[in-house]
């Protein structure tokens, strides 16, 4: 497996939903020595409690579950949200069930018994989906980590508060990292309105150098800003 795609996957959250104890435990267990987490559901509902409490990044679930099934949880996460990656995984094939897993819009329908190679090419294909929609934490160093979903820059397992302005920078320099953020770009997309002074530009950064790692903001005078 690629470094790049497991280190993105180190920073992501899985819910797994699967009513036989033994296949959750040995993928769960398999799964947790490359991801943040793994969440485990014995059905839907359970399942679906997890995943508004815990707010995962990639949903594994499988179909046939007791007080709530899999097509009817996944339902219900997507009446919310269109774009969480979900792979269903089950011992049936019928064509009912595809049908209605191809509708829901799933990434993939994998037939057990599940080999961990094909679940971790389907894992890289979710990666790859939440990179396109910004929903991976962006690794700023070894320690640090930004979630573009979640609005939160992370220090190992530590969320890091950010106000609004000192949110905007961050992102404004992100997006530009292989240039300098001007100044006028800076009193657009952060300032907005509001006037930008040299002062409230030299306080936000210099409140922001104390949260992040150390020489990561680099000014070029006259000109602007951009990450190291």
């Amino acid at each position: 497996m690629q470094k790049e795609f497991l280190d993105k996957l180190k920073g992501l959250k899985i819910l797994y939903a699967e009513d036989e104890v033994g296949i959750r435990e040995n993928i769960a267990d398999s799964l947790s020595y490359y991801v943040k987490e793994v969440f485990q559901a014995s059905n839907g509902q359970e399942a679906l409690e997890l995943y508004e409490k815990e707010k995962p990044d990639i949903i594994l679930s499988d179909i046939h579950m007791p007080i709530l099934n899999g097509i009817e949880f996944v339902k219900k996460v997507r009446q919310t949200n269109r774009t969480i990656p979900i792979v269903m995984i089950t011992a049936h094939t019928d064509k009912k069930y595809l049908l209605e897993a191809v509708e829901l819009h799933m990434e993939k329908y994998i037939i057990k018994p599940v080999e961990l190679e094909a679940l971790f090419e389907v894992l890289e294909k979710c990666v790859s989906l939440l990179v396109l929609n910004k929903k991976v934490f962006l690794k700023v160093d070894e320690d640090y980590s930004y979630d573009y979903d979640k609005k939160e820059l992370r220090y190992k397992d530590e969320v890091i508060i950010l106000n609004k302005k000192e949110m905007n920078f961050f992102e404004v320099l992100i997006s530009n990292q292989n240039r300098i953020t001007t100044y006028e770009e800076l009193q657009d997309k952060v300032w907005g309105d509001d006037i930008m002074t040299d002062s409230a530009l030299r306080s936000l950064v210099r409140n922001l150098r104390k949260k992040l790692p150390t020489d990561i903001i680099f000014n070029l005078s006259g000109t602007g800003y951009r990450f190291v």
